[in-house]
């Protein structure tokens, strides 16, 4: 894999660029739709592509539980599975170990924890989570971290620091001594943790630098911290991160945060809120959010965002959404998803074109301004 930087402002961190993998080139700064269980929820790669999609988030956790990844192997790959012909990006499924599935029990070789879909009892390691990953074939795979708890007390995230530092060992020497099982490279993605602590922020850098060829990732931040502390911790990250290497700031977030982000030097990006805000009437409009269940749709004949130029835009009213939701018809979700994911999109887009001509400061403080008042963007 391959990151070459474009263009940089001057006078902040904010950077464009493109990664190189064996299933085509990443524009950056990038947002990556969540396709957890190998699909975007309501969306098919047809749609995905014409949304200008780039990249695609799997989940190990869950493809691991179902439909397992020697099924997915004999697909040919997680990519020929979903017929997904661009890149992928899997998480390591710790998140997911740590929070959905039930008595689950840490120690440095693993976790142990039940299905949080049978109660089936199951033991993760690193190498168990590089070897799924491995089968499934993603582009770029997520070392196996531990991530604490919002809030945790300074001595769980010491010892979540220190875990992640043992088990990123154990994935690289895992790697390094696996024949490749696909015609592509897997470039692996080590975590960085510590909470809202800087020493340990800063101590979690310093031992997985070593282990990161063409990227790292920042976790542990959107899981109920405050946003000072979050875009504090960030700054942080582009003053300790390889300035030449892709940085994935994981699981944020609402657009303002993008933009934000993008200023403090982050490259890639990943949320569930464009599609699950859809699946449930909430869409992203230049006006804020929009609640397409309200009552004062009920006759609203015009669009949902007249500068969207979206399928869901171009082609149905407020009213007709409306009464799609009203009905629980999964066509109104489609359409939500397909302009929530196109107003995304075109952000990033944006951001790479003010990146490139040198106008990404005026035209951030604008679109920050205007967002201000709009809660949840």
């Amino acid at each position: 894999m391959q990151f070459i930087i474009s263009h940089w402002e001057k006078s902040n961190s904010a950077r464009c660029g493109v990664i190189k993998t064996h299933h085509g080139e990443i524009q950056t700064p990038v947002f990556m739709p969540i396709g957890t269980q190998g699909a975007v929820k309501t969306i098919d790669p047809e749609v995905l592509s014409h949304l200008h999609t780039q990249i695609i988030l799997g989940n190990t956790y869950h493809l691991y539980l179902r439909p397992g990844h020697e099924l997915i192997h004999k697909a040919g790959s997680l990519h020929a599975f979903m017929n997904w012909k661009k890149s992928i990006l899997t998480d390591s499924g710790g998140f997911q170990v740590f929070s959905l599935a039930q008595l689950n029990k840490i120690s440095d070789e693993g976790v142990a924890f039940q299905s949080h879909l049978d109660g089936s009892r199951h033991f993760f390691t690193p190498e168990l989570s590089m070897e799924i990953q491995r089968h499934l074939g993603a582009d770029i795979i997520m070392a196996f971290d531990e991530c604490p708890a919002a809030k945790s007390d300074q001595a769980s995230v010491e010892k979540a620091v220190e875990r992640t530092t043992l088990w990123i060992d154990q994935c690289h020497n895992y790697l390094n001594n696996q024949a490749p099982l696909y015609d592509w490279e897997q470039t692996l993605f080590p975590i960085v943790q510590g909470s809202i602590y800087k020493r340990m922020r800063k101590r979690s850098v310093e031992a997985l630098i070593p282990y990161a060829d063409c990227g790292i990732a920042i976790g542990g931040l959107a899981v109920g911290e405050e946003k000072k502390s979050m875009f504090e911790t960030v700054d942080q990250m582009d003053e300790l991160l390889p300035q030449d290497q892709p940085r994935y700031l994981m699981g944020v977030g609402r657009p303002t945060d993008l933009v934000k982000s993008v200023s403090s030097g982050m490259d890639m990006f990943d949320c569930v809120l464009p599609t699950r805000n859809a699946r449930n009437g909430q869409m992203f409009t230049s006006q804020g959010i929009i609640n397409i269940e309200n009552n004062r749709y009920k006759d609203e004949f015009g669009t949902l965002d007249p500068e969207c130029n979206c399928y869901t835009c171009q082609n149905f009213s407020c009213a007709y959404l409306r009464h799609l939701f009203n009905i629980k018809e999964v066509l109104g979700m489609r359409l939500a998803t397909i302009h929530n994911l196109t107003y995304y999109m075109t952000l990033m887009e944006k951001i790479r074109s003010t990146i490139a001509a040198g106008d990404f400061i005026s035209w951030s403080k604008n679109y920050l301004g205007e967002m201000s008042a709009h809660k949840g963007m």
